[in-house]
C-alpha cells in the first residue's frame, strides 16, 4: 500500500529591511508560526521597504512552488505624512497582485501612524499575515 503525504503549503516573504530591528523579529514570528499550520515559508525577499515590495511579490507569485505571499514591515509615523502614502499605494498594489495570480498574499504591514513602541507591540501580528495566507489557499482549495 502506498501512503500519500500531503506536502506542506509553501510560503514567500517579502520583508522590508526599514525598521530592521522590528521587521526581522517580526519574519521570525512568521517563520514560526508558519510551521505550526503545517506550512513552511521557503522563500524570502528582502527589500529597502513597503514601498519596493510590489516587484519582489510579483516575482514570488510567478513562481509555480510559491502558493501565497506574506508581506512583513513596519511603517512608522515620521514629521510627514509620508508614512500613510507609503502604506495606500503598497496596500493597494498587494491587493491588485493577490488577484491577478490567484494566490492568496498577507498583509503583515504594521502601521501607519505608530510609533517605533507601538510597532515593537505589533511584532506579533505577523502571525496574522501568515494565518490568513494559509487559511486562504486552504478554504479556496488552491
Amino acid at each position: 500500500m502506498i501512503k500519500m503525504v500531503k506536502e506542506s503549503m509553501k510560503i514567500g516573504a517579502v520583508v522590508s529591511e526599514f525598521n530592521y530591528d522590528i521587521t526581522m523579529m517580526m519574519l521570525e514570528r512568521a517563520k514560526e508560526h508558519a510551521q505550526f499550520l503545517g506550512a513552511e515559508i521557503t522563500q524570502i525577499v528582502k527589500v529597502p521597504g513597503v514601498f519596493d515590495m510590489g516587484l519582489a511579490i510579483k516575482k514570488l507569485l510567478e513562481r509555480k512552488d510559491i502558493d501565497g505571499v506574506v508581506t512583513i514591515g513596519a511603517v512608522i509615523e515620521g514629521e510627514t505624512e509620508h508614512d500613510d502614502i507609503v502604506i495606500q499605494h503598497a496596500t493597494r498594489k498587494i491587493a491588485d497582485l493577490a488577484l491577478e495570480y490567484n494566490k492568496p498574499v498577507g498583509l503583515g504591514i504594521s502601521g501607519p501612524g505608530m510609533t517605533r513602541l507601538q510597532a515593537e507591540a505589533r511584532i506579533e501580528r505577523a502571525k496574522s499575515a501568515v494565518e490568513a495566507v494559509v487559511k486562504l489557499h486552504r478554504r479556496l482549495k488552491l
